[in-house]
């Protein structure tokens, strides 16, 4: 026999599943993309990509109300009892030892013995001609409340941060399965070729305890996940040239390294390479737009004053008239994330009588502008704008190895939150859903984290069932093939 020569040892090397089912005489290749293939992708939501331009804007299968999502996650979980879920019976039993009812078989992060209940700490009053109740904290957004449908029956199976905002963003608390802003960018790709399709802004000085999981791709193609961007400076690191490079000579590096590229990803075949190429000539492109994208100094002095704007500076303030910016640039997903809501009570910062003042005072003039500039822009009915923690907080008053803290705060409560949406399709002025008199478990028309994701994919065109993407032999979708059952939340669309 005669011996294999290093070129022949070569494409061997680089033979893989792929040629075989791809080049197999017997036509397995053909067989399985007639049956498999063929069905996934011909399903009314899965969308084949192609590789060379993964963000081509696609129709979705279905009428569309909205055109983009904006999501804006307080990190930490604010009380929904010091916000918008108003509870007359729960201030009556302020300061009373917990019943024992509320406690048996409950799993707390923190809390310890017998706690005390804890009454509302600011007081509520109805805003708008819908009626809808808002704290005093929120007094601004109050002001927009006929726009906004407040869903306050929300659960979650979660507790601890991380997993919390796993599940929240990416239907499953374990790492590994892609965010909703990849799934929507991969469903619609982007209208604007020359930003990403899904950008993350972050306020608040820290990333989410579960770090860039929640904008990341899973086992989708990697040039899905969010770009995080930054509020000062260059939006991304190195968009700019170095001293002596010119944008021509970029073009022509750029142009060699993807005919490089090219070759490997037609001798090996995987999908990754192509993917490089599409963030390189992406990240071209962000040099002529972004910079200028990113400018909120190009602003009127009126909308500074209504967002509460101050260019050069980090602020979720900042980060809310930016979302406007790229929404009505064409970006498909804009995810903001504000840390420092974590209400314990263990220090100032963050205790409801503290900390939790200001927090709110950061977000609610940001919050009423973003729905304000967005409808005078004629851009809210296309533009869905979601709020939320990762979890709610208890009725009982958070008491650490069962000692009555200095600072008043609330542990974490996955029964029951409040989450509310504005624009693209969702009833305005509306409250769906109710909690216990306690605010303390989620008890008329329960609405899950699943629930959520196949509302917002029905909203942007899409059957949550059907747009998937096959990992392993199994069509992995948004609302999680685990845990069947999700369902439109129907009530509360226009």
């Amino acid at each position: 026999m005669n011996p294999i020569n290093p070129i022949q040892e070569d494409l061997i090397r680089h033979t893989t599943r792929r040629h075989f089912l791809r080049d197999c005489t017997t036509g397995m290749g053909a067989l399985w993309l007639a049956s498999e293939a063929g069905r996934v992708w011909g399903s009314a939501g899965s969308v084949p990509r192609d590789t060379s331009n993964p963000f081509r804007p696609t129709a979705p299968p279905y009428k569309s109300k909205a055109k983009r999502v904006i999501y804006l996650h307080m990190a930490g979980s604010p009380s929904q009892l010091e916000l918008f879920d108003y509870k007359p019976e729960l201030a009556r039993l302020d300061g009373k030892d917990c019943p024992q009812t509320l406690l048996a078989g409950r799993q707390f992060a923190f809390i310890q013995g017998v706690p005390k209940m804890l009454g509302p700490q600011f007081p509520f009053r109805r805003h708008g001609r819908s009626g809808q109740w808002v704290s005093d904290r929120l007094p601004l957004l109050g002001s927009v409340a006929d726009d906004i449908c407040f869903i306050k029956s929300m659960f979650t199976d979660q507790f601890n941060h991380g997993p919390a905002q796993l599940l929240m963003h990416t239907g499953n608390q374990n790492l590994g399965s892609p965010s909703a802003g990849a799934w929507v960018t991969y469903g619609l790709g982007t209208d604007n070729q020359n930003l990403p399709g899904f950008i993350v802004l972050t306020s608040g000085g820290k990333n989410p305890d579960a770090g860039k999981s929640v904008w990341g791709s899973g086992f989708l193609p990697s040039v899905y996940q969010g770009v995080q961007c930054r509020s000062l400076g260059d939006p991304v690191l190195f968009l700019s040239n170095p001293p002596g490079v010119t944008r021509n000579l970029r073009r022509k590096t750029l142009q060699a390294l993807n005919e490089i590229n090219a070759r490997h990803a037609a001798d090996v075949g995987d999908p990754e390479t192509l993917t490089r190429v599409a963030q390189y000539e992406l990240a071209f492109r962000m040099q002529a737009e972004a910079s200028d994208a990113f400018d909120i100094s190009q602003e009127s002095a009126g909308i500074h004053q209504l967002y509460g704007t101050q260019p050069g500076r980090e602020s979720f303030a900042n980060n809310c008239l930016l979302a406007r910016r790229l929404a009505e640039r064409g970006v498909r997903y804009v995810q903001l994330f504000d840390w420092g809501w974590d209400s314990h009570g263990a220090g100032e910062n963050e205790a409801l009588n503290h900390g939790f003042k200001g927090k709110c005072e950061s977000v609610d003039r940001a919050l009423m502008a973003l729905i304000a500039d967005l409808k005078q822009r004629g851009m809210l009915d296309e533009t869905l704008i979601v709020w939320s923690g990762e979890f709610g907080r208890t009725p009982m008053r958070e008491n650490r190895n069962g000692v009555e803290m200095k600072y008043i705060g609330r542990d974490h409560n996955p029964a029951a939150f409040t989450l509310w949406m504005a624009g693209g399709g969702v009833k305005g002025g509306i409250s769906f859903g109710e909690t216990d008199e306690f605010g303390y478990q989620s008890v008329i028309d329960r609405v899950s984290i699943h629930d959520v994701h196949a509302t917002m994919l029905s909203l942007l065109g899409f059957d949550h069932l059907r747009l998937t993407y096959p990992v392993s032999g199994v069509n992995q979708r948004l609302t999680n093939v685990t845990k069947p059952g999700s369902e439109i939340v129907r009530a509360i669309l226009a």
